[in-house]
């Protein structure tokens, strides 16, 4: 048994993990009902500090074709993917994922195979899961009664908002434009079909060698390139953002969504926290929390 005195991975020295990774992915994801999501973005930032650029920018994006396209570059070269959702619930706080709930499991990788076995949702969507599987553990308006009810963060949300960066969003909270829940249980689906496949850092020590997936927190990257952290919607605010990241600018020929600019300010934002030398041994970070909730790559 892990003893929660001893980090969940082994410190990397570590300046070195940003040289064992050849380029930075960022993922800008959806939890949208359908087969094919317009707010699906996928940036690159290479190790040798050339421009960031997008993948197939054009595209229309499912989730299962993300996954299959995430496995096939794993394989090619040595990557660190970044995913922008909540990896697990929250679970410190009160001992359990959804409390009350009968044979729910207790880690974040057996709560990914619970949410995949029981969302039939097409392409790897999860709201059923939360519509009508747990439906009362979820906020979906005010007939629920009161929000801050419902609105629960992970110990890693809590370190964010201590050193002032406004995590805001819960993965209890599935209403408005800015709700994360969807998002974040589509994507414990997908994290379950990875799992065994590619390493989900921390529920898995960051390996010695090939790629890894991480949880990515846009606003980390914002808030450290100098901005307030309001989405960025043209191209030059998105090469200053590049620019205060040690970046070159992304130079687009067209201006971006919002997803775009997400994207490649996190891939590049990826890369330089790659740098520091706690990136994957943060303060805080205990081996319940990396079975139980993980932690956002970004907060140290």
């Amino acid at each position: 048994m892990l003893d929660d005195r001893t980090p969940s991975s082994p410190p990397q020295g570590e300046g070195g993990s940003a040289n064992r990774f050849s380029r930075f992915v960022a993922l800008d994801w959806s939890g949208a009902k359908g087969r094919r999501h317009k707010g699906i973005a996928i940036a690159e930032a290479r190790a040798d500090g050339s421009a960031p650029r997008l993948v197939r920018p054009r595209h229309v994006w499912s989730r299962a074709e993300v996954l299959r396209w995430l496995l096939r570059e794993a394989e090619r070269t040595p990557t660190l993917f970044g995913f922008d959702f909540s990896f697990a619930p929250p679970f410190a706080e009160r001992g359990a994922y959804l409390p009350g709930e009968v044979g729910v499991p207790e880690t974040a990788r057996a709560f990914w195979a619970y949410v995949d076995d029981r969302a039939p949702d097409e392409d790897l969507g999860a709201a059923s899961f939360l519509e009508q599987v747990h439906r009362p553990h979820f906020y979906f308006g005010i007939a629920d009664g009161v929000k801050a009810d419902f609105v629960r963060f992970r110990q890693c949300d809590a370190r964010l908002n201590a050193q002032g960066g406004r995590k805001t969003a819960s993965a209890y909270d599935a209403i408005g434009a800015a709700q994360v829940a969807k998002a974040s249980f589509a994507g414990m689906r997908l994290l379950h079909h990875l799992d065994g496949r590619v390493a989900v850092w921390p529920m898995d020590p960051l390996p010695p060698h090939g790629s890894a997936v991480v949880e990515i927190y846009t606003r980390i990257y914002l808030r450290n390139a100098g901005l307030p952290g309001t989405k960025l919607r043209t191209r030059a605010e998105l090469d200053r953002a590049l620019a205060a990241l040690g970046s070159p600018p992304a130079r687009l020929r067209f201006e971006p969504s919002d997803h775009q600019t997400d994207a490649l300010v996190t891939a590049a934002g990826m890369r330089a926290h790659a740098r520091e030398p706690r990136a994957f041994a943060p303060d805080g970070l205990t081996p319940t929390l990396a079975r139980t909730e993980g932690w956002t790559f970004g907060i140290v």
